[in-house]
Protein backbone atom coordinates (compact mmCIF):
# COMPACT_ATOMS: atom_id res chain seq x y z
CA UNK A 1 0.00 0.00 0.00
CA UNK A 2 1.30 3.40 -0.98
CA UNK A 3 0.93 5.96 1.94
CA UNK A 4 0.59 9.67 0.63
CA UNK A 5 0.78 12.49 3.34
CA UNK A 6 -2.59 12.73 4.24
CA UNK A 7 -3.28 9.30 4.80
CA UNK A 8 -5.41 8.35 8.29
CA UNK A 9 -5.54 4.95 9.73
CA UNK A 10 -9.11 3.67 9.47
CA UNK A 11 -10.52 4.53 12.74
CA UNK A 12 -12.42 1.44 14.27
CA UNK A 13 -14.30 2.38 17.04
CA UNK A 14 -15.54 -0.40 19.46
CA UNK A 15 -18.43 0.74 21.89
CA UNK A 16 -18.06 -0.83 25.34
CA UNK A 17 -21.54 -1.46 26.99
CA UNK A 18 -21.81 -2.75 30.71
CA UNK A 19 -21.75 -6.29 31.05
CA UNK A 20 -19.27 -6.43 28.20
CA UNK A 21 -17.06 -9.71 27.88
CA UNK A 22 -13.85 -9.16 28.03
CA UNK A 23 -12.75 -11.79 25.55
CA UNK A 24 -15.19 -10.35 23.01
CA UNK A 25 -13.85 -7.06 23.73
CA UNK A 26 -10.05 -7.55 23.17
CA UNK A 27 -10.97 -8.92 19.26
CA UNK A 28 -10.77 -6.32 18.03
CA UNK A 29 -8.17 -4.79 19.30
CA UNK A 30 -6.26 -7.70 18.68
CA UNK A 31 -6.95 -8.31 14.82
CA UNK A 32 -7.16 -4.71 13.81
CA UNK A 33 -4.22 -3.62 15.77
CA UNK A 34 -1.74 -5.86 13.88
CA UNK A 35 -2.41 -5.01 9.46
CA UNK A 36 0.42 -3.04 8.66
CA UNK A 37 1.43 -1.79 5.12
CA UNK A 38 5.37 -2.06 3.81
CA UNK A 39 6.69 0.92 5.56
CA UNK A 40 5.62 -0.20 9.30
CA UNK A 41 2.60 1.96 8.85
CA UNK A 42 -0.67 0.89 10.77
CA UNK A 43 -3.38 0.54 8.47
CA UNK A 44 -6.00 1.00 11.05
CA UNK A 45 -6.49 2.90 14.49
CA UNK A 46 -8.74 0.85 17.21
CA UNK A 47 -10.41 2.84 20.06
CA UNK A 48 -12.60 2.01 23.11
CA UNK A 49 -16.08 4.20 23.55
CA UNK A 50 -18.28 4.16 26.29
CA UNK A 51 -22.00 5.94 26.20
CA UNK A 52 -21.10 7.85 29.18
CA UNK A 53 -17.90 10.03 29.44
CA UNK A 54 -14.37 7.84 30.14
CA UNK A 55 -14.08 5.60 32.99
CA UNK A 56 -14.69 2.13 34.44
CA UNK A 57 -17.16 0.13 32.38
CA UNK A 58 -18.17 -3.30 34.21
CA UNK A 59 -17.40 -6.68 32.49
CA UNK A 60 -19.02 -9.96 33.40
CA UNK A 61 -16.07 -10.83 35.17
CA UNK A 62 -14.76 -9.64 38.64
CA UNK A 63 -12.95 -6.56 37.39
CA UNK A 64 -13.94 -3.53 35.55
CA UNK A 65 -12.05 -1.96 31.96
CA UNK A 66 -11.25 1.75 32.51
CA UNK A 67 -12.65 3.26 29.20
CA UNK A 68 -10.59 6.22 27.36
CA UNK A 69 -13.23 7.47 25.07
CA UNK A 70 -17.15 8.98 25.75
CA UNK A 71 -19.95 8.79 22.85
CA UNK A 72 -17.63 11.23 21.60
CA UNK A 73 -15.32 8.68 19.87
CA UNK A 74 -17.80 7.32 17.47
CA UNK A 75 -18.70 10.63 16.03
CA UNK A 76 -14.72 10.26 13.64
CA UNK A 77 -15.17 6.35 13.44
CA UNK A 78 -15.10 4.49 9.76
CA UNK A 79 -16.40 1.43 11.36
CA UNK A 80 -17.88 0.88 14.84
CA UNK A 81 -18.06 -2.64 16.52
CA UNK A 82 -20.71 -3.67 19.11
CA UNK A 83 -19.44 -6.62 21.49
CA UNK A 84 -21.77 -8.97 23.21
CA UNK A 85 -23.22 -7.30 26.77
CA UNK A 86 -24.72 -9.43 29.40
CA UNK A 87 -26.29 -5.99 30.80
CA UNK A 88 -28.35 -4.70 27.71
CA UNK A 89 -31.27 -3.80 29.90
CA UNK A 90 -34.08 -2.65 27.56
CA UNK A 91 -32.05 -3.36 24.58
CA UNK A 92 -32.26 -7.20 25.03
CA UNK A 93 -35.67 -7.30 27.37
CA UNK A 94 -38.32 -5.27 25.46
CA UNK A 95 -36.23 -4.36 22.17
CA UNK A 96 -35.56 -0.62 22.56
CA UNK A 97 -32.66 1.35 23.49
CA UNK A 98 -31.96 3.43 26.28
CA UNK A 99 -31.74 7.14 26.27
CA UNK A 100 -28.06 7.64 26.78
CA UNK A 101 -27.30 4.46 24.21
CA UNK A 102 -29.64 6.24 21.34
CA UNK A 103 -27.80 9.27 21.98
CA UNK A 104 -24.70 7.57 21.85
CA UNK A 105 -25.63 6.21 18.72
CA UNK A 106 -26.86 9.05 16.99
CA UNK A 107 -23.53 10.57 16.78
CA UNK A 108 -22.67 7.70 14.50
CA UNK A 109 -21.87 9.14 10.91
CA UNK A 110 -24.07 8.34 8.04
CA UNK A 111 -21.74 5.42 5.95
CA UNK A 112 -19.94 4.40 8.90
CA UNK A 113 -19.32 0.89 8.72
CA UNK A 114 -20.99 -1.03 11.87
CA UNK A 115 -20.56 -4.76 12.99
CA UNK A 116 -21.45 -7.02 16.01
CA UNK A 117 -20.29 -9.72 17.97
CA UNK A 118 -22.66 -12.30 18.99
CA UNK A 119 -25.69 -10.64 21.64
CA UNK A 120 -23.84 -6.89 20.21
CA UNK A 121 -26.68 -7.77 17.21
CA UNK A 122 -29.39 -6.87 20.19
CA UNK A 123 -28.42 -3.00 19.81
CA UNK A 124 -28.24 -3.05 15.87
CA UNK A 125 -31.33 -4.34 15.73
CA UNK A 126 -33.31 -2.31 18.23
CA UNK A 127 -31.72 0.75 16.45
CA UNK A 128 -33.44 -0.20 13.83
CA UNK A 129 -30.79 -1.07 11.35
CA UNK A 130 -31.51 -4.49 10.66
CA UNK A 131 -35.09 -4.37 9.58
CA UNK A 132 -35.02 -5.83 6.02
CA UNK A 133 -31.55 -7.58 6.20
CA UNK A 134 -30.22 -10.28 7.14
CA UNK A 135 -28.05 -10.88 10.28
CA UNK A 136 -26.90 -13.65 12.49
CA UNK A 137 -25.93 -14.19 16.45
CA UNK A 138 -24.99 -16.84 18.62
CA UNK A 139 -27.15 -20.09 17.66
CA UNK A 140 -29.13 -19.87 21.50
CA UNK A 141 -30.41 -16.56 21.17
CA UNK A 142 -31.37 -16.76 17.51
CA UNK A 143 -34.87 -18.16 18.06
CA UNK A 144 -35.28 -15.15 20.59
CA UNK A 145 -34.03 -12.62 18.70
CA UNK A 146 -35.94 -13.67 15.98
CA UNK A 147 -39.21 -13.27 18.19
CA UNK A 148 -38.44 -10.18 19.32
CA UNK A 149 -37.69 -8.76 15.52
CA UNK A 150 -39.31 -10.16 13.44
CA UNK A 151 -38.42 -8.07 10.64
CA UNK A 152 -35.06 -9.28 10.15
CA UNK A 153 -33.97 -12.31 8.21
CA UNK A 154 -32.30 -14.26 10.83
CA UNK A 155 -29.99 -17.03 9.86
CA UNK A 156 -28.38 -19.06 12.77
CA UNK A 157 -26.05 -21.45 10.73
CA UNK A 158 -23.68 -19.09 9.44
CA UNK A 159 -20.36 -17.94 11.22
CA UNK A 160 -21.10 -14.22 9.82
CA UNK A 161 -22.60 -12.46 7.73
CA UNK A 162 -21.65 -9.38 5.56
CA UNK A 163 -24.16 -7.11 3.78
CA UNK A 164 -22.24 -4.80 2.65
CA UNK A 165 -22.06 -1.73 5.18
CA UNK A 166 -23.84 -3.98 7.94
CA UNK A 167 -22.33 -7.15 9.18
CA UNK A 168 -23.18 -9.31 12.62
CA UNK A 169 -21.49 -12.75 13.50
CA UNK A 170 -22.01 -15.49 15.60
CA UNK A 171 -20.67 -15.93 19.41
CA UNK A 172 -16.81 -15.62 20.51
CA UNK A 173 -14.47 -16.91 18.49
CA UNK A 174 -16.94 -15.88 15.32
CA UNK A 175 -15.88 -12.41 15.93
CA UNK A 176 -12.63 -13.24 15.06
CA UNK A 177 -13.67 -14.70 11.89
CA UNK A 178 -15.28 -11.27 11.26
CA UNK A 179 -13.08 -8.70 12.03
CA UNK A 180 -10.62 -11.11 9.69
CA UNK A 181 -13.24 -10.99 6.95
CA UNK A 182 -13.16 -7.23 7.15
CA UNK A 183 -9.31 -6.99 7.23
CA UNK A 184 -9.38 -9.14 4.02
CA UNK A 185 -12.31 -6.97 2.56
CA UNK A 186 -10.02 -3.80 3.55
CA UNK A 187 -6.57 -4.94 2.43
CA UNK A 188 -6.77 -8.13 0.28
CA UNK A 189 -5.84 -11.74 1.85
CA UNK A 190 -2.49 -11.23 1.85
CA UNK A 191 -2.70 -8.63 4.83
CA UNK A 192 -5.29 -11.13 6.59
CA UNK A 193 -3.15 -13.86 6.44
CA UNK A 194 -0.13 -11.98 7.73
CA UNK A 195 -2.56 -11.51 11.00
CA UNK A 196 -4.02 -14.94 11.40
CA UNK A 197 -0.14 -16.07 11.43
CA UNK A 198 0.53 -13.44 13.81
CA UNK A 199 -3.06 -14.34 16.54
CA UNK A 200 -2.75 -18.19 15.70
CA UNK A 201 -6.04 -18.70 14.42
CA UNK A 202 -7.35 -20.19 10.71
CA UNK A 203 -6.95 -17.50 8.07
CA UNK A 204 -10.06 -18.34 7.00
CA UNK A 205 -13.36 -19.92 8.12
CA UNK A 206 -15.89 -18.85 5.45
CA UNK A 207 -18.86 -16.92 6.62
CA UNK A 208 -21.42 -19.44 5.16
CA UNK A 209 -19.82 -22.29 7.37
CA UNK A 210 -22.20 -23.98 9.89
CA UNK A 211 -22.01 -22.70 13.33
CA UNK A 212 -21.25 -25.67 16.64
CA UNK A 213 -24.51 -26.00 17.16
CA UNK A 214 -25.56 -29.20 19.64
CA UNK A 215 -26.95 -31.73 18.08
CA UNK A 216 -27.57 -35.31 18.86
CA UNK A 217 -24.09 -37.14 18.92
CA UNK A 218 -23.28 -40.40 16.65
CA UNK A 219 -21.24 -43.37 18.01
CA UNK A 220 -17.87 -42.40 18.22
CA UNK A 221 -16.01 -42.95 14.99
CA UNK A 222 -12.34 -42.47 13.49
CA UNK A 223 -13.02 -41.60 10.32
CA UNK A 224 -13.23 -37.98 9.23
CA UNK A 225 -12.91 -36.41 5.85
CA UNK A 226 -9.42 -34.72 6.90
CA UNK A 227 -7.34 -36.75 4.40
CA UNK A 228 -9.71 -35.83 1.40
CA UNK A 229 -9.49 -32.38 1.87
CA UNK A 230 -5.48 -32.49 2.36
CA UNK A 231 -5.53 -34.43 -0.74
CA UNK A 232 -7.59 -32.10 -2.86
CA UNK A 233 -6.35 -29.09 -1.20
CA UNK A 234 -2.75 -30.77 -3.32
CA UNK A 235 -4.76 -31.05 -6.48
CA UNK A 236 -6.49 -27.73 -6.75
CA UNK A 237 -5.65 -26.97 -10.14
CA UNK A 238 -6.73 -30.09 -11.79
CA UNK A 239 -10.31 -32.00 -12.07
CA UNK A 240 -11.84 -33.12 -8.73
CA UNK A 241 -13.99 -35.59 -8.70
CA UNK A 242 -16.24 -36.63 -5.73
CA UNK A 243 -16.15 -40.39 -5.97
CA UNK A 244 -12.24 -39.51 -5.93
CA UNK A 245 -12.14 -37.82 -2.61
CA UNK A 246 -14.25 -40.39 -0.87
CA UNK A 247 -12.22 -42.90 -1.82
CA UNK A 248 -9.32 -41.31 -0.02
CA UNK A 249 -11.15 -41.90 3.08
CA UNK A 250 -12.80 -45.39 1.79
CA UNK A 251 -16.36 -44.01 2.06
CA UNK A 252 -19.17 -44.36 0.04
CA UNK A 253 -20.25 -41.49 -1.93
CA UNK A 254 -23.31 -40.80 -0.29
CA UNK A 255 -21.83 -41.69 3.72
CA UNK A 256 -19.02 -39.24 2.47
CA UNK A 257 -21.23 -36.39 1.33
CA UNK A 258 -23.05 -36.32 4.76
CA UNK A 259 -19.96 -36.58 6.95
CA UNK A 260 -18.26 -33.80 4.95
CA UNK A 261 -21.29 -31.57 5.17
CA UNK A 262 -21.58 -32.13 8.88
CA UNK A 263 -17.82 -31.47 9.57
CA UNK A 264 -17.27 -28.60 7.01
CA UNK A 265 -20.64 -27.34 7.33
CA UNK A 266 -20.94 -26.92 3.32
CA UNK A 267 -21.13 -29.60 0.52
CA UNK A 268 -17.68 -31.04 -0.85
CA UNK A 269 -18.28 -29.02 -4.29
CA UNK A 270 -19.01 -26.30 -2.20
CA UNK A 271 -15.76 -26.22 -0.17
CA UNK A 272 -13.82 -27.26 -3.99
CA UNK A 273 -15.08 -23.88 -5.04
CA UNK A 274 -14.23 -22.07 -2.03
CA UNK A 275 -10.51 -23.11 -2.02
CA UNK A 276 -10.42 -22.47 -5.64
CA UNK A 277 -11.45 -18.77 -4.89
CA UNK A 278 -8.75 -17.95 -1.79
CA UNK A 279 -5.97 -19.65 -4.22
CA UNK A 280 -7.67 -17.63 -7.69
CA UNK A 281 -7.54 -14.39 -4.68
CA UNK A 282 -3.77 -15.19 -3.61
CA UNK A 283 -2.36 -15.63 -6.88
CA UNK A 284 -4.12 -12.08 -8.59
CA UNK A 285 -2.53 -10.36 -5.27
CA UNK A 286 0.96 -11.83 -5.50
CA UNK A 287 1.84 -13.07 -8.89
CA UNK A 288 2.09 -11.53 -12.50
CA UNK A 289 0.34 -14.18 -13.91
CA UNK A 290 -2.53 -14.00 -16.78
CA UNK A 291 -5.97 -14.07 -15.39
CA UNK A 292 -6.35 -17.36 -17.65
CA UNK A 293 -3.03 -19.09 -15.91
CA UNK A 294 -4.60 -17.96 -12.44
CA UNK A 295 -8.07 -19.73 -13.87
CA UNK A 296 -5.96 -23.08 -14.48
CA UNK A 297 -3.38 -22.58 -11.37
CA UNK A 298 -6.42 -22.26 -9.04
CA UNK A 299 -8.86 -25.24 -10.90
CA UNK A 300 -11.62 -23.51 -12.59
CA UNK A 301 -10.13 -24.75 -16.02
CA UNK A 302 -11.05 -21.27 -18.06
CA UNK A 303 -11.00 -17.26 -17.21
CA UNK A 304 -14.93 -17.28 -17.94
CA UNK A 305 -15.69 -19.28 -15.27
CA UNK A 306 -13.35 -18.14 -12.78
CA UNK A 307 -14.91 -14.28 -13.71
CA UNK A 308 -18.31 -15.81 -12.85
CA UNK A 309 -17.61 -17.37 -9.53
CA UNK A 310 -15.45 -14.38 -8.63
CA UNK A 311 -17.92 -12.11 -9.59
CA UNK A 312 -20.79 -14.25 -7.44
CA UNK A 313 -18.27 -14.32 -4.54
CA UNK A 314 -16.64 -11.35 -3.96
CA UNK A 315 -19.11 -8.93 -6.44
CA UNK A 316 -15.81 -8.17 -8.91
CA UNK A 317 -14.25 -9.73 -11.79
CA UNK A 318 -10.75 -11.17 -11.65
CA UNK A 319 -9.37 -7.55 -13.33
CA UNK A 320 -10.55 -5.55 -11.13
CA UNK A 321 -10.01 -7.51 -7.62
CA UNK A 322 -5.95 -8.08 -8.88
CA UNK A 323 -6.17 -3.83 -9.24
CA UNK A 324 -7.53 -3.25 -5.92
CA UNK A 325 -5.55 -5.75 -4.31
CA UNK A 326 -2.08 -6.23 -5.90
CA UNK A 327 0.95 -7.47 -3.28
CA UNK A 328 4.13 -5.26 -4.27
CA UNK A 329 7.59 -6.87 -3.63
CA UNK A 330 7.50 -5.78 0.04
CA UNK A 331 4.74 -8.51 0.91
CA UNK A 332 2.29 -5.09 1.43
CA UNK A 333 -0.93 -4.95 -0.63
CA UNK A 334 -1.16 -1.98 -2.45
CA UNK A 335 -4.64 -0.25 -2.40
CA UNK A 336 -5.84 1.11 -5.60
CA UNK A 337 -9.02 1.38 -5.59
CA UNK A 338 -12.79 -0.03 -3.85
CA UNK A 339 -13.33 -3.73 -4.07
CA UNK A 340 -16.61 -2.78 -5.57
CA UNK A 341 -14.90 -1.34 -8.60
CA UNK A 342 -16.34 -1.86 -11.72
CA UNK A 343 -14.12 -4.04 -14.58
Amino acid sequence: MRIGRDFRPHRVAVLALDGLLPFELGIPHRIFGRPTDGGGHHLYEVVTCSVRPPGPVETDADFAVHVPYGPEGLETADTVIVPASYELGPVYEEGRLTGELAAALARIRPGTRLASICTGVYVLAAAGLLDGRPATTHWAEAERFQRMFPRIMVNADVLFIDDGDVLTSAGVAAGIDLCLHMVRRDHGTAVANDVARRTVVPPHRDGGQAQYIERPVPAPRLSTTTAARAWALGRLHEPIQLREMAAQQAMSVRTFTRRFREEAGVSPGQWLTQQRVERARHLLESTDLSVDQVARDAGFGTAQSMRQHLQQTLGVTPTAYRRTFRTGVNGSAERHGSVGSPG
